[in-house]
């Protein structure tokens, strides 16, 4: 049987994200349950649902936005709490628009739920969080760390642990190459042979090996000296020369387990769920919002040229399975048995074409793909079959950016890499944001990215 053990740190941030959400929620909890039961002199049925529904949607939804991360302050942690608690907000109201008698609730009393719910919120975020940060503060003080080498990997190490972490300072191997930065807090306190006597007479709670897996013989002696000693051995492996996607690290039984290619979305089953029900929620309500949009443009279409208004195309979706992407006609109908890419002047683009095309308005029936869960709102986006033929065996893991659904829009769009890509090159920076998108993925990031593309659909790049 597999079993995945975390890391202590790990599971010391799912320990503050539980503590931290059972506290807000109780209290959230029963500020509604009071403010319903003076309203009513009981707690009807239906509002009993969505009291329910809310705690358990709150988890995934919440976790994804990292909404109790310690490394945000007072005041972005808050906005972070208001946005997932809109984003719970606008799940719930698509469950009573879809499933309850909406005329039996009260709406005056729904929107002062609303309010009240997050000022509950709110006003237990505040305090909890001073506490968390005093422990966390309490523990970086005893968390004195050294460092086995001096490597460029071994100085980054040192920049990224120094705010959490008081590294007292870089051990050289003896064949390593000196990459010290002009920095005085990050001296080189001594050689491999000095090691043991450092770490007792410093009060090292911890060593960080950062050395290349070609010396793992030194690794192995480095990390049977330091056994007999109260010390922690961490060994940070140099993998900059290979391209990882979303690793992580965990444990087979009592194997150690480096993922270092890894579907971001199947590893984290609550965040999967959470992003699944935003988007397929705010589809259905951009659905519903645009119709008359859609209508309006469809008919546009219908008159410019003779031909169907909706053009389906086969792409390669998640995992690489072809679905077939939606979106208005922008094209006189031509033989496209072999696929180009438009390009400036193009003839074969219609007038009505040519505007909703560089307006990303022919994108919109793709909110259908993402409603049947074909599509993301937000993802790498989808490229003609053909074109990932031509590029899957030139640009370096091409394909790995089918590991989650393509998206209507992307952080490649709002990053100024869209339309045409006629140079390799462009393609190249494409894939490296949408390769960054995969690794750096949360709601938070869907969210901030669908806010910044309505700023950024009149690109000069689009034809």
């Amino acid at each position: 049987m597999l079993a995945r053990r975390l890391h202590p740190s790990v599971n010391r941030r799912g320990l503050t994200f539980w503590s931290q959400w059972i506290c807000a929620t109780a209290l959230s909890n029963l500020t509604i349950c009071y403010v319903i039961f003076d309203h009513f002199g009981d707690i009807p049925i239906p509002y009993r649902v969505l009291i329910l529904l809310g705690m358990l949607a709150s988890v995934p939804i919440y976790s994804a936005l990292h909404v109790y991360h310690k490394r945000y302050g007072y005041g972005f942690g808050l906005l972070r709490l208001l946005a997932a608690w809109l984003v719970l907000m606008g799940a719930l109201s698509t469950v009573v628009l879809a499933c309850l008698d909406y005329s039996n609730l009260d709406q005056t009393l729904l929107a002062k739920l609303v309010l009240v719910g997050f000022l509950a919120q709110a006003c237990s975020y505040l305090p909890l969080r001073y506490l968390t940060n005093l422990h966390a503060r309490w523990l970086r003080f005893e968390r004195t760390a050294l460092i086995v080498g001096t490597c460029p990997l071994a100085y980054s190490l040192a920049q990224q642990l120094r705010d959490r972490v008081p590294v007292q300072g870089m051990i050289s191997t003896g064949d390593d190459i000196l990459h010290a930065p002009d920095d005085d807090d990050l001296p080189v306190l001594g050689a491999l042979e000095d090691l043991n006597e450092l770490v007792t007479r410093r009060s090292i709670r911890r060593v960080y090996i950062a050395m290349p897996l070609s010396k793992a013989a030194q690794i192995e002696a480095i990390y049977l000296a330091l056994l007999d000693l109260n010390v922690d051995v961490v060994w940070i492996p140099d993998f900059s020369s290979m391209m990882l996607l979303n690793q992580s690290i965990s444990q087979i039984e009592h194997f150690p387990a480096i993922y270092l290619n890894e579907t971001p979305l199947s590893s984290h089953p609550a965040a999967a769920f959470g992003k699944e029900l935003f988007d397929r929620g705010l589809a259905l309500l951009a659905l519903i919002i645009l119709f008359p949009v859609m209508l309006t443009v469809a008919i546009a279409v219908k008159l410019s040229s003779p031909g169907p208004v909706f053009f389906r195309q086969p792409r390669h979706g998640c995992n690489g399975l072809i679905i077939m992407v939606w979106k208005f006609r922008s094209m006189r109908v031509h033989d496209d048995t072999e696929v180009r890419q438009a390009t400036q002047h193009d003839s074969r683009v219609t007038r009505v074409g040519a505007f909703i095309r560089r307006t990303s308005i022919d994108e919109l029936p793709q909110l259908i793909n993402v409603l049947r869960g074909e599509m993301a709102l937000v993802g790498p986006r989808p490229h003609a079959v053909a074109h990932n033929h031509y590029y899957g065996d030139k640009i370096l893991a091409y394909m790995a950016r089918h590991r989650i659904k393509p998206g209507i829009t992307g952080l490649a769009q709002i990053s100024g890499l869209r339309g045409e890509t006629e140079t390799l090159e462009k393609m190249q920076l494409r894939i490296e944001k949408d390769l960054a998108y995969i690794n750096h993925w949360s709601l938070w990031l869907d969210i901030k990215i669908l806010l910044i593309t309505p700023f950024t659909l009149f690109s000069r790049n689009i034809y």
